[in-house]
């Protein structure tokens, strides 16, 4: 499938390439990626820090959650922020891992969490960042981790909510994001 969808967002018309998705053959979903668009990952950390909670640290998932989570940290004058990569570096050590089935993956893939940045977390209150909270399951992943960690998850935050998150009472979000039929129109 190689239809767009548009979405007015943020004063942005966007352009979103619509997928059919292994997992639900019957839905699609619009392809929404922050790489490489400077203009909507400024924008969007700074709504979503206006509308974040108290926090130490925020953490995010590889991959596309970085560039979200690296604007805001910089916008907020943070130091630091985490990630959760989605396989072991060299560099780390005490490395704590998670299963994460994400619906943007065809497979079963594994979130992994350097020791030093378990212990930067440790009685920490950490905010949960990603791009689209669809399932929630990359969320669950990232929430495991930094209990495993003892860190304080805070707050839960994303661009866009779609399907069924968008009635997660714990999720802060700026827009929501429709689910399509197969023909490409919005899904009621």
């Amino acid at each position: 499938m190689n239809e767009v969808s548009q979405l007015l967002f943020l004063h942005l018309l966007l352009n979103l390439p619509m997928e059919e998705m292994w997992m639900v053959p019957i839905m699609g979903i619009a392809g929404f990626v922050i790489f490489g668009d400077q203009e909507l990952t400024v924008a969007c950390a700074r709504d979503l820090l206006a509308k974040a909670p108290e926090y130490d640290y925020i953490i995010t998932a590889e991959a596309k959650g970085i560039p979200l989570a690296h604007e805001m940290a910089r916008q907020a004058g943070d130091a630091k922020y985490i990630l959760a990569r989605k396989g072991p570096k060299l560099y780390m050590r005490d490395i704590f891992s998670v299963t994460v089935n994400s619906i943007t993956t065809a497979k079963e893939q594994k979130l992994y969490l350097d020791g030093a940045d378990a212990a930067l977390m440790k009685g920490k209150k950490i905010l949960l960042v990603d791009d689209v909270i669809s399932t929630g399951e990359s969320l669950k992943a990232l929430e495991a981790l930094v209990e495993k960690a003892g860190g304080e998850i805070c707050g839960r935050m994303a661009i866009l909510a779609e399907g069924d998150a968008q009635e997660r009472p714990d999720l802060i979000y700026l827009e929501k994001l429709p689910l399509f039929n197969p023909d490409g129109t919005i899904k009621e």
